[in-house]
């Protein structure tokens, strides 16, 4: 997609994304790629803003948040706390505003050069500086925020815009109770690739994808697609997995790397010792046939993850959830029975075989999986934005 916005031609969409994180990304990627679809033809135009802000500002946002989540759980859980809890005329928030409007000024310019005539942001950096824009006159392009978790936090309730798009009805209640205005607020889901749009294509049979990848369609697979802290590496996880003994457990896994090219390569080596049993992917734009094939999904609760199992029906069990927004898309997931939680890598090897064990239990939480699922969620989405 490209990332330079036009200074000739008009857009008629600009979708801002950051990346902290890959979810905000892929949020923006799935709106682009579902606009590319729509008759009549519409422009839109994905910007990463990250990558027009000042290199120390982008370093201190993205890379710091990273580490913190990774090398300090407990701090950034009582950050996330903090923040969720001041209100956004505190002067902590005011002087944050500023520093990011001082960091961003290439990035207004870009937005101004590619004259949109709507604008959607999947994170609340780019619409809390795009609102400012607005009020000061500089900008008259409707602005709107699309909400990629399963929880409400402070920081997304950025006043002004002309839409609220939320992932569930309680978020929309929490953002009512919050003080946004009703009549803004739209239930849409988080938009999913096109790839996952369409569950019931032949292209995602679960038989055909199965055995596609050399696996044996008769015996139930598991997709492991995440190893965060404090339960081990991937590859850790999947020998882990493949070592439970008992009913059940003559599973298959697919376990995706991505561009982790060390944990590939162990992952490949595991595959050698256990011939039939494990597929090691590294990067992959195929993420929809492999999460087709499987049973069962292990991964990490973001909020687009998770999206796009709910919108392939598929039962998860959750590991290692970043300490407050994840925590909350785990409970949301926990509460509908559509997942189960591993606390730590003793509880993900008990939990995997007893869920292997119960196949009518993994067909409830795929049933309830498939009842939470949006998977048009990009179209519900642009219909609002453009009035479609």
């Amino acid at each position: 997609m490209n990332q330079t916005p036009s200074t000739s031609t008009p857009q008629d969409l600009l979708i801002l994304s950051v990346s902290a994180g890959n979810g905000h990304v892929r949020a923006a990627q799935a709106l682009a790629a579902a606009a590319a679809t729509l008759q009549p033809a519409c422009s839109a135009t994905h910007v990463d803003a990250m990558a027009h802000v000042a290199a120390g500002f982008r370093k201190v946002y993205t890379d710091w948040y990273i580490q913190l989540v990774n090398r300090a759980p407990e701090l950034w859980s009582y950050l996330h706390q903090k923040t969720d809890e001041t209100p956004h005329s505190a002067t902590s928030q005011r002087l944050r505003r500023a520093i990011e409007r001082v960091s961003a000024g290439d990035l207004l310019r870009e937005v101004c050069k590619a004259r949109p005539k709507a604008i959607v942001c999947t994170h609340f950096l780019p619409a809390e500086l795009l609102m400012r824009e607005q009020q000061k006159g500089r900008l008259d392009a409707p602005i709107w925020l699309q909400v990629t978790d399963y929880d409400l936090h402070n920081m997304w309730l950025v006043p002004g815009m002309a839409g609220y798009l939320a992932a569930t009805e309680e978020v929309a209640f929490r953002m009512r109770e919050r003080g946004l205005p009703a009549d803004r607020i739209h239930v849409t889901g988080i938009p999913v690739m096109p790839g996952f749009s369409q569950p019931e294509a032949p292209e995602l049979a679960r038989s055909a994808n199965v055995t596609r990848l050399g696996l044996d369609p008769v015996r139930r697979v598991i997709l492991m697609a995440s190893g965060g802290a404090g339960v081990g590496d991937l590859p850790s996880m999947v020998e882990q997995v493949l070592a439970l003994q008992g009913p059940g457990c003559d599973f298959q896994v697919i376990a995706v790397a991505g561009r982790n090219a060390a944990a590939h390569a162990a992952l490949q080596a595991l595959a050698q010792r256990v011939p039939g049993r494990l597929v090691a992917i590294g990067f992959t734009q195929e993420m929809e046939r492999l999460m087709a094939a499987a049973d069962l999904v292990v991964t990490k609760p973001g909020g687009l993850t998770i999206s796009e199992c709910l919108a392939l029906g598929k039962p998860m069990l959750l590991v290692s959830p970043i300490p407050g927004q994840e925590e909350h898309n785990a409970g949301f997931l926990l509460e509908e029975g559509a997942a189960w939680l591993a606390y730590d890598a003793i509880g993900l090897g008990y939990k995997v075989a007893r869920l292997m064990a119960m196949p009518d239990k993994l067909g409830q939480m795929a049933a309830a999986s498939h009842a939470l699922g949006k998977p048009q969620a990009a179209r519900r989405v642009l219909e609002q934005v453009l009035g479609r």
